[in-house]
């Protein structure tokens, strides 16, 4: 399955009126997946917290055809509370009246500390972001996306969300949270056509790979357009009878 979604071929119309959220996606692989969806069909839904950003995305998406002007959702993950997931999901259902798709790309890195010094604030701050904020933003989407045929959700894995390793803290734990919780929503939805997954990226040349590896050679990495393929799979219609997988970029 994993070969399968890593080299899957697809024709120009795979995303056509699809409605689709990604979070994150004012840069990296959010903003690459949120292009390459537009490209092929679907009505894409841009999450970030910086409007600038985010209409510079939707620019370049609107500038690929009009009939797919993309929509902006702003919303601070790391501040947002009940009330305002509940109205971003209720905007969304005014607008589009479903949801095929949704992406949780966004996330963030944290200190790269031992367990023993990790400062507790930014644990939570972590923890926040990469777990609480996926959880909370899926349940309130939840009814939109049965309101579609095989809907896909799709969750960012890492793989020291798989395999614990010294000094990567709170990041490593939220993404071992992040599997299990695609895990568990996949079970609870399977006789409904929902389909939950991860996707881990891989080493991709990110601002966020930068934190992690300063001396890293950025030019020997993929691009962010390079790791796309899976995410179109699980997006797409080829995909509807794969759920509760884990699945590498590349």
């Amino acid at each position: 399955m994993d070969t399968l979604a890593k080299d899957y071929e697809f024709g120009p119309g795979l995303l056509k009126d699809r409605i689709i959220m990604i979070t994150g996606a004012t840069d990296g692989i959010g903003r690459a997946l949120a292009v390459r969806a537009g490209q092929l069909g679907a009505r894409v839904i841009l999450h970030g917290r910086n409007v600038k950003r985010l209409e510079a995305v939707y620019d370049e998406i609107e500038g690929i055809d009009d009939a797919l002007r993309p929509s902006i959702a702003m919303l601070d993950l790391a501040t947002a509370d009940g009330d305002a997931y509940r109205s971003l999901a209720s905007s969304i259902e005014a607008e589009f009246g479903r949801l095929d798709g949704l992406v949780h790309n966004a996330g963030i890195l944290g200190s790269r500390h031992s367990i023993e010094q990790y400062d507790a604030i930014e644990w939570q701050q972590v923890m926040h972001v990469n777990l609480t904020a996926p959880f909370a933003l899926t349940q309130v989407m939840l009814p939109l996306l049965r309101k579609t045929q095989h809907p896909s959700i799709i969750f960012t894995s890492s793989g020291v969300g798989r395999v614990g390793k010294a000094f990567w803290g709170a990041y490593s734990v939220s993404k071992f949270g992040t599997e299990a919780l695609s895990q568990i929503l996949s079970n609870e939805n399977m006789h409904s056509g929902m389909r939950v997954n991860c996707i881990n990226p891989g080493s991709v040349r990110t601002k966020m790979r930068l934190a992690a590896y300063p001396a890293e050679d950025r030019e020997a990495l993929k691009g962010p357009e390079d790791v796309l393929t899976a995410y179109l799979y699980l997006l797409g219609p080829d995909s509807e009878d794969v759920s509760g997988q884990s699945l590498d970029a590349q």
